[in-house]
């Protein structure tokens, strides 16, 4: 396409402020006190969306946060891209360990980017990824260079289940026709290693509570004779895995798909350190699943994790009891044909079922989806492998990720139509963590490689 390095060059700094200024709204959408700013940022989207060329962008109101559509259509018969993303973040704790506050956008140099990275909750999952999209849009249609026709669906509920999505996508097959779906919520290899994502871990989520006794109890008077539920609640979460690290739960295994030698073996070929992986994470040994490499354990197999844990006195000084009730939130990641209704229900009926006497336990079913696995024989994939091409120099490495976008499936599912994930971020972006992070680099080259996946994607379908 013509000009975008120069395009991005002379508009470099309005890019970057108009995404620092999306970045300084709290929009957490899994705290309500965060109500106001949530649906601050979707008008400000709405208004990106205007900006950069959408000739009819609305605010859908769902039961939840409210959806922003926009689109462009040039010509009925030219293929039609929809574009997800997604502008709710992650709840920023523990603030303590953030080295600048969360919503306070800074640049700063890093080893891994020495033209700077931006420091801020959202920076690199998904507003500054999602923003990407946005100022590619702004380029072709400025530059009079859009190749076919572009809808855009932003949510807000993405780090809460998008489950209003699920509704919205269900009633509004028509609008959001298209020929295929792209989204940047993934990652690449590394800087220099372009990548795209074709596969998806599924997801389980549950809380568990177990209740002792009817009140908090001296734990003098009554320690060794009633049963502690902390104290079970611990036994309990770690007969989850047996010494190989296995899930312990009868059935979870039944339908996992086990790859090939030979799909192993190209996944094998993208590069890894692990002892670069042990030391970005301060560790001395890796761990997992027998049988497996650090990136199969996070890729192509299923996981059982305690995401949070708490009962009893955990203030300041001493309290001598034994609480009443315990709890903990645990997510298992799934591969392509496990359920994650099925899994829900096998975990379910096993913890129930390994309780001991003397206390009670009830399982929480949250939020959950299903995997998914892209074929890179679709025009989709070849579009935007072309595309990376032409922007990085090198031809991308297809890969599995370990994350789950539960919404992917039901989009094939709803508007039977795949999704090509171009992700920009890198694994150490720290998304979900203190001091989440985006290259200045890796936003731009977004920038860049998205308009030519529209042209590549419009040459193929011919």
């Amino acid at each position: 396409m013509n000009n975008i390095s120069t395009y991005i060059g002379e508009h470099k700094e309005r890019f970057l402020n108009e995404l620092l200024d999306l970045l300084k709204i709290p929009s957490i959408s899994a705290d309500s006190a965060y109500k106001k700013d949530v649906l601050n940022t979707a008008d400000v989207v709405k208004t990106r969306l205007e900006e950069a060329g959408c000739n009819h962008v609305e605010i859908c109101e769902t039961a939840g946060y409210p959806i922003v559509y926009g689109e462009k259509i040039i010509d009925r018969n030219l293929p039609t891209v929809l574009v997800y993303g997604h502008y709710d973040v992650q709840p920023p704790d523990p603030l303590n360990l953030w080295n600048s506050p969360p919503f306070e956008p800074v640049i700063k140099e890093t080893e891994l980017h020495p033209e700077g990275a931006i420091f801020a909750r959202g920076a690199c999952d998904d507003k500054g990824q999602m923003y990407m999209h946005v100022k590619a849009m702004e380029f072709m249609t400025k530059t009079d260079q859009l190749p076919c026709n572009v809808k855009f669906m932003i949510e807000g509920e993405e780090e809460v289940g998008s489950s209003n999505l699920a509704v919205f996508v269900k009633n509004n097959q028509e609008k959001l026709k298209n020929d295929v779906i792209l989204i940047s919520d993934t990652g690449m290899i590394a800087k220099d290693v372009p990548s795209i994502t074709t596969g998806l871990r599924g997801l389980s989520y549950v809380e568990v509570v177990v209740t002792g006794p009817n009140r908090d109890l001296h734990s003098g008077l009554y320690g060794g004779a009633v049963a502690n539920p902390i104290n079970v609640l611990t036994k309990m979460i770690a007969s989850l895995h047996d010494e190989n690290n296995h899930i312990t739960i009868p059935g979870f295994y039944d339908k996992v798909e086990e790859l090939s030698k030979e799909e192993r073996a190209e996944m094998a070929k993208a590069p890894f350190s692990l002892d670069a992986y042990k030391k970005s994470l301060d560790i001395d040994a890796v761990y997992g699943e027998a049988g497996f490499t650090t990136n199969e354990r996070n890729s192509i197999r299923p996981t059982l994790d305690v995401n949070g844990i708490w009962g009893g006195y955990t203030g300041e000084g001493a309290k001598t009891v034994i609480a009443s009730q315990a709890f903990a939130k645990i997510s298992m990641r799934l591969v392509p044909h496990q359920e994650w209704e099925e899994i829900t229900q096998l975990f379910k009926k096993h913890f129930e079922s390994i309780a001991p006497e003397g206390v009670k336990v009830e399982v929480k079913p949250h939020h959950g989806g299903q995997g998914y696995v892209t074929p890179i024989d679709s025009i989709g994939y070849q579009a935007a492998s072309k595309a990376y091409f032409d922007t990085f120099g090198k031809t991308p490495i297809p890969q599995r990720s370990g994350g789950s976008i539960p919404i992917v499936s039901l989009f094939e599912q709803e508007l039977k139509s795949k999704t090509i994930l171009m992700g920009f971020g890198l694994d150490s972006d720290a998304i979900h963590s203190p001091n989440e992070h985006f290259g200045l680099f890796n936003y731009y080259k977004g920038i860049e490689t998205i308009p030519l996946f529209y042209k590549y994607f419009t040459e193929l379908s011919k």
